[in-house]
């Protein structure tokens, strides 16, 4: 299956490395270089084994990781020889641009939570606002979130080890299919449903390559339960 997705649906490599240190609860003032490089390039490969369009910086941060890591191995003396200053931290300059990037991105946020509120008011007494449940708020879903979702479904299925169908019986647009179909009959659908009935991994990438394409084009949208974490998927409706 010859299928490459573009990655201009996806975020940079600093929304990457955010989301292992908020994954990890790691404080980000005292990033743990080794196990962070570690991650990110577990990512990097998941992306190349779905054939995605990887762009250079991505690949520029994998690089900036490895040489970090390997300058933390070494004695401080032996750092200062290299021209690096005295007490310097060799993570200083990715923590300083992690901490700006996340800046920019929680206001991001908040502008687009603020212009969601403004459409979405309505004109009724204070005590008759409902109550919201935690668990029925949506919140924002990023590639990475998926790519995340897709790793533990690939773990928990049980792939037979042999093909029942032939490898050119199934397509990525064939898959895009399944997916509208299921949400014609439905108005939103599990991410983990896509794949309950699947037992081939080539089923299982041609799937997730399709939802992939399908956001792109702006067809879908994810969004994620905040209470419970389940990755909910929607078809896109345009206001008239």
């Amino acid at each position: 299956m010859e299928y490459k997705v573009k990655l201009d649906i996806f975020e940079g490599p600093l929304a990457l490395l955010l989301l292992l240190i908020k994954e990890q609860k790691i404080d980000i003032y005292d990033i743990p270089i080794a196990l962070i490089t570690e991650q990110y390039l577990e990512y990097l490969e998941l992306m190349k084994t779905l054939n995605l369009d990887i762009v250079g910086e991505f690949l520029v941060m994998a690089a900036t990781l490895t040489h970090i890591k390997s300058k933390m191995l070494l004695p401080s003396h032996e750092r200062e020889d290299d021209g690096e200053e005295e007490g310097g931290d060799p993570r200083d300059e990715l923590v300083r641009r992690l901490l700006e990037y996340k800046k920019y991105k929680e206001a991001a946020l908040g502008l687009r939570e603020k212009e969601d509120y403004q459409r979405g008011i309505f004109t009724r007494e204070k005590g008759d606002l409902p109550s919201v449940d935690e668990d029925d708020i949506l919140i924002e879903v990023t590639i990475f979130d998926l790519l995340k979702a897709f790793k533990r479904v690939m773990k928990e299925i049980s792939f037979k080890s042999y093909y029942e169908i032939s490898m050119d019986g199934i397509s990525v647009s064939e898959k895009q299919n399944y997916i509208m179909d299921r949400l014609n009959d439905s108005s939103s659908i599990t991410f983990d449903s896509l794949f309950t009935v699947m037992s081939q991994r080539i089923e299982v990438v041609a799937t997730f390559l399709a939802l992939l394409e399908l956001i792109r084009l702006k067809v879908i949208n994810i969004q994620q339960l905040r209470g419970c974490g389940v990755i909910r998927i929607f078809k896109t409706v345009y206001d008239e």
